[in-house]
């Protein structure tokens, strides 16, 4: 259990680390407004804490920065609420414009605003299009030979997908199949969509065309191709930026990782609901055991969740972070919920 005093110096010493990223020593602590004891006082309480592991002393300097504890008992128990300015929440407020009605525009527009006003790197994963619900499927004949399937889903998703069309396939065919589809899978979550195809389009189709098995397979082909992962990224390079990373091959590990989007959704899929702090050693990836990383969930519509995080150096600004994240997923909770 720590003393009043060990918070206080431990809270200072956080506090300067975050906002300078210079150690700190026993003087330019007494020197704070907050602080009433001697510099000798100081350095005992400093060297308890170090000999609890929450503060750790460079080789470089006498001062004291923290450590990945420190900063768990930091945001654990030491982090007041943050209010985010007027400038700062009109910028968050500005990134939902009411024209602004697709799904992609709105989460982009996020993962900007958030790397911009943080200066790390933002990542969005939105809810993935098969576990959302078909709202319409188009199938527009290009020539005689190709034609694109457009999904639209209920989250606002739009997927075109281009396909050569088999000569077996008529125009008439191909107009009737569409207008079955939007009759019977219209409002089926698309993770069912090749479900129901079978147990109960399937017939239909037959009795409506010339060639029914071409047709099928061209229909599994244009409804069940296998969808990328909707991961939205801002201000990539910004943690290549922070002081901390220097080390040239730090720096290629952790873009290797920040360029894997199938690896990092994987990460993100895992975050349990509201806001998570991972520090340091806490996240799974090695590459990023040099960072935090802050989670936040928002939802759509049904109940679907979808994931945003902020990427940065282990001294974070945590309680801004924790704070923007907050605003940002309620706006995004908020606007998607009116759409749906």
């Amino acid at each position: 259990m720590l003393s009043k005093r060990q918070l206080l110096v431990l809270q200072v010493i956080i506090d300067e680390f975050i906002t300078n990223a210079q150690p700190i020593g026993s003087r330019a602590i007494s020197k704070k407004d907050d602080v009433s004891f001697s510099s000798a006082t100081i350095r005992n309480e400093m060297a308890d804490l170090e000999d609890m592991g929450f503060i750790e002393k460079t080789h470089s300097s006498s001062g004291r920065v923290p450590s990945e504890k420190g900063y768990r008992f930091y945001v654990d128990h030491l982090l007041s609420p943050f209010s985010l300015s007027d400038t700062e929440l009109d910028v968050i407020s500005d990134a939902f414009d009411k024209d602004m009605l697709e799904f992609e525009r709105v989460v982009q527009k996020s993962a900007m605003v958030l790397s911009e006003l943080t200066n790390y790197t933002s990542i969005i994963l939105g809810p993935e299009v098969f576990e959302t619900k078909l709202k319409q499927l188009q199938i527009i004949s290009l020539s005689p030979t190709t034609a694109v399937a457009i999904l639209v889903t209920n989250t606002g998703h739009v997927e075109h997908r281009s396909f050569n069309v088999p000569k077996e396939i008529s125009a008439r065919d191909l107009e009737k199949m569409v207008n079955i589809l939007n009759e019977r899978l219209s409002g089926v979550p698309i993770i069912k969509l090749q479900e129901r195809l079978q147990t109960e389009v399937a017939s239909l189709i037959k009795g409506y065309t010339d060639d029914f098995e071409t047709a099928y397979h061209y229909l599994k082909g244009a409804l069940f191709e296998e969808h990328p992962v909707k991961l939205y990224i801002g201000g990539k390079t910004n943690i290549l930026m922070q002081p901390e990373f220097k080390d040239v091959e730090k720096i290629r590990s952790l873009y290797s990782i920040i360029e894997q989007e199938d690896l990092i959704a994987d990460l993100l899929r895992t975050e349990s609901d509201g806001i998570k702090v991972s520090i340091g050693q806490e996240n799974k990836l090695a590459a990023m055991q040099g960072c935090s990383l802050i989670t936040a969930s928002y939802t759509l519509g049904d109940q679907q969740m979808g994931t945003m995080a902020l990427l940065g150096p282990t001294r974070m600004e945590y309680s801004r972070v924790i704070s923007l994240l907050n605003v940002l997923s309620r706006h995004m909770t908020r606007t998607f919920h009116s759409w749906y």
